[in-house]
This record gives C-alpha cells, sequence and structure tokens, in this order.
C-alpha cells in the first residue's frame, strides 16, 4: 500500500512539475520586417485598418508609411517626423477637384534594414490627388519607385528595399531565406506565428515524463500483486 501511495504521488508531482514549465514557458512570436501603414489623428498614430489601396483619406489628413521589424501591429513602431499637415503642405496649392495629403515617410533605421542595405532618412512629402484618390495613390505621387506584392502587400517605398516583402527575421535579426523572393509575404496579423502555444518539443518532453511517471506507478502496481 506504501508502495501505492508513493508512486502516486511521484506522479502527481511530475504532473504539476510539467504544468508549471508548461505556464512558465515563454511565447515566441515570429518577428517580420515590413512597411507598415498608419493615419494620424488627436495627436497620434493609428494603425491603419486598411490597406492604402483601398483607404481614401480627405483633405488635410496626415498618413506615415514605417518600414520595421515587429511581431504585429499592437507591437508596431510608428513613424518618425514632423505630423504638421500646414508645415509639411505650406509649398503645395489647393485646387479645385482635388485633395492634399501630407505623408510621413520612415524608412527605419540600421538595426531594420535588410543585409547590404542602408535606409535612407526619414522624410515628409505633401501628394496632391484626385478628390476620390487612395492613399496608394498619394503615395505613388511622392515616393516613386512602388513595389507591391502579389497579394498587394507593400513591399518598397522609393525603392527601398531592393529586395524582400514581408519576410519572417530570425533571433539574429537576418531575414530567413524565403523560397521565391517576394513570394513570402503576409502582414504580420496575417500570418500564423508559434506564439499560440507551448512547442512541440515542450509538450513531447511532459509526455515523455507523464509516462515514465505511469511506468514507476505501474512498477508499484506489479510488486504490490
Amino acid at each position: 500500500m506504501r508502495a501505492r501511495v508513493a508512486a502516486r504521488r511521484a506522479v502527481l508531482i511530475l504532473l504539476a512539475s510539467c504544468l508549471t514549465v508548461l505556464v512558465a514557458s515563454p511565447a515566441h512570436a515570429a518577428e517580420y520586417r515590413y512597411w507598415s501603414f498608419w493615419y494620424h489623428q488627436d495627436g497620434a498614430w493609428r494603425y491603419a485598418t486598411q490597406g492604402p489601396s483601398t483607404a481614401e483619406p480627405a483633405d488635410g489628413d496626415v498618413e506615415g508609411f514605417r518600414f520595421a521589424v515587429s511581431t504585429n501591429s499592437k507591437e508596431a513602431t510608428t513613424p518618425r517626423g514632423g505630423t504638421d499637415f500646414e508645415r509639411i503642405c505650406a509649398d503645395t496649392e489647393a485646387k479645385a477637384g482635388s485633395k492634399r495629403i501630407a505623408l510621413v515617410l520612415d524608412f527605419g533605421t540600421a538595426e531594420d534594414a535588410t543585409k547590404g542595405e542602408a535606409p535612407p532618412k526619414p522624410r515628409t512629402a505633401c501628394a496632391r490627388i484626385p478628390e476620390d484618390g487612395t492613399s496608394a495613390e498619394a503615395l505613388a505621387a511622392v515616393a516613386k519607385p512602388l513595389r507591391y506584392g502579389s497579394d498587394a502587400l507593400l513591399c518598397a517605398v522609393a525603392g527601398y528595399p531592393r529586395s524582400g516583402c514581408g519576410e519572417q527575421v530570425s533571433a539574429g535579426g537576418d531575414a530567413e531565406k524565403a523560397a521565391g523572393g517576394d513570394e513570402e509575404k503576409a502582414a504580420p496579423d496575417a500570418r500564423k506565428t508559434d506564439d499560440d502555444g507551448p512547442s512541440v518539443g515542450l509538450i513531447a518532453g511532459v509526455a515523455a515524463v507523464l509516462a515514465l511517471g505511469g511506468a514507476a506507478l505501474w512498477q508499484a502496481r506489479r510488486r504490490r500483486g
């Protein structure tokens, strides 16, 4: 009887330890290098809920684009630079049948850059586009050449970067090789990352420990019999 109680106690201890590991194990969120799209409202940058090809800003709006490495929209890095519409568009006259959009273009830091490239300095620009124009049209008016992926993801602004499009970045900061170049592209929120739960290796380890505990209990019962 004592052997059986001891074996059960051992299994319970092992199970508690495994649960502790599962709860305490840190999640490793995947990071991606990409151009994020923002709009300035009420004195703060807001992550855009739609792409530049469908967004239709109003005359006097301020929008931003930032190239950086981030895990998702909540942790994305905001554009740097002035956000005063009157200052950015001071030299662009208003005309009937058109609208003016102030753009903040932030090419990121050297740490965010793809290998072998140096990011241009952040700058602002004022785009004058038709009244029904989109944010993509505003960007094209002041920051060509643009490069888009097959799924309409913005890959490059003013030719930067020369290659890559929303690629996953390793812990060391180097982009993982994507088969097909620009074919690997998806905004962080559209990708399935590895931060949804414990890793397969961890689960396998827990299963192995539990199996050992079950074997110990079986051995105790065998001796009892």
